[in-house]
């Protein structure tokens, strides 16, 4: 087995575990499309992505998908910067899930996009604000104010004040000091 196969087969495992509810996208009924959107749209006839439309997936760093070989790992010409994924693959990914009526995991991979400029740490500290208990309202709002400044993530800022509302209707915030 080639490189190449190799990262293939690696990527259909990852998706396939990904989908766990083992629900065939080319089986499903078209949904409308988004009105978000990268430059090229998709829908579930481009799944698997990374066999259909392969020319369209970059990483991060700009690479091709046709760059990710064994031998460029082996000689160091990759590193795990070049890993990360795009936000660009992201959103086409969130469109092969809205186009199977997968609405849910569509939201989850467009926060994911926004969330990639956002350094490590920082995307941590959000996780940690946002377990029970942890934050005040207050806090929440600054957070998502900051997120959405700094790095114009607008919908996790909307999805971390919606998470402030909730926790204050379910009094799952911080007390005041």
């Amino acid at each position: 087995m080639d490189s190449e196969e190799l990262i293939r087969q690696i990527m259909g495992e990852v998706m396939a575990n990904l989908n766990q509810d083992n629900v065939a996208f080319d089986k499903l009924p078209a949904a409308a499309p988004s009105t978000t959107g990268a430059a090229h749209r998709v829908d579930k006839s481009s799944y698997p992505l990374g066999e259909k439309v392969p020319e369209q997936i970059k990483s991060a760093s700009g690479r091709a998908l046709s760059d990710f070989t064994f031998d460029k790992v082996k000689s160091g010409e990759l590193t795990a910067k070049d890993f990360r994924i795009a936000p660009e693959t992201l959103e086409m990914q969130a469109q092969v899930a809205e186009s199977a009526d997968r609405d849910a995991l569509a939201r989850n991979l467009r926060r994911a996009a926004e969330l990639i400029q956002v350094p490590d740490e920082e995307v941590l500290d959000v996780y940690n604000a946002l377990r029970p208990y942890r934050s005040t309202k207050a806090e929440l709002y600054a957070i998502a104010d900051g997120l959405e400044t700094k790095y114009g993530c607008t919908i996790n800022a909307a999805f971390i004040r919606e998470a402030a509302d909730v926790y204050e209707k379910r009094g799952r915030l911080k007390a005041d000091a």
